[in-house]
């Protein structure tokens, strides 16, 4: 299959292109991506992205950033991080490459613990989290063409904890390669609407 993976530099974009390179062509997508360039915070950018990739079997996007902050001190403006990338862009990433993505393939979206699992400072994120696994679950339903969709939401990574740990006291973390897993699963598997939580 090719495979476009959206944040392919970071700890769980290089594991997911490492566990799918083997069997699949994969596009490494980001803002400093490896072979195409894209920032989902813009429409435009992720129209100029299918346009150079042309048509896919899937798109995982392993991207979308968030501010911590506590709730007396979020602003709409701090807010928005999120709601531009983590929300809006990976769903703009569906909206736009429905018509890229070849009969039976499918998107994988990233969610993440604390919309389940909530933490301090992290309310933000969980209402981005929170609305990408809603959008899923409701968007598998009238999916075109056999088109699947799913998302993964993974707990604090082990190789984060130097920079994110201690927002989550008494998490057990995962390896980048458990999460990456959740990925194929998405991309080779069957099911549709689905979060997989990898905790």
């Amino acid at each position: 299959m090719k495979i476009i993976v959206v944040g392919a530099s970071g700890t769980i974009g290089q594991a997911i292109t490492e566990v799918l390179e083997k069997d699949h062509e994969i596009i490494r997508a980001g803002r400093n991506g490896l072979d195409v360039i894209v920032d989902i915070t813009s429409v435009q950018s992720i129209k100029k992205m299918y346009e150079q990739t042309g048509k896919v079997d899937a798109v995982i996007s392993a991207a979308g950033g968030a501010h911590f902050a506590s709730v007396s001190e979020l602003t709409p403006e701090l807010n928005e991080i999120a709601i531009e990338s983590k929300l809006k862009g990976q769903i703009n990433l569906v909206l736009l490459g429905m018509d890229y993505v070849n009969d039976g393939g499918s998107f994988t979206l990233t969610t993440g613990i604390m919309m389940d699992d909530p933490i301090r400072q992290g309310a933000s994120a969980a209402m981005a989290n929170g609305g990408v696994k809603a959008f899923v679950k409701s968007a598998a339903i009238e999916m075109p063409r056999g088109i699947r969709i799913n998302s993964v939401s993974p707990n604090v990574l082990q190789e984060s904890l130097d920079k994110y740990g201690t927002f989550f006291p008494g998490f057990l973390p995962v390896p980048a390669k458990h999460v990456a897993f959740s990925f194929k699963k998405s991309v080779e598997g069957a099911q549709t609407g689905q979060n997989y939580e990898v905790y």
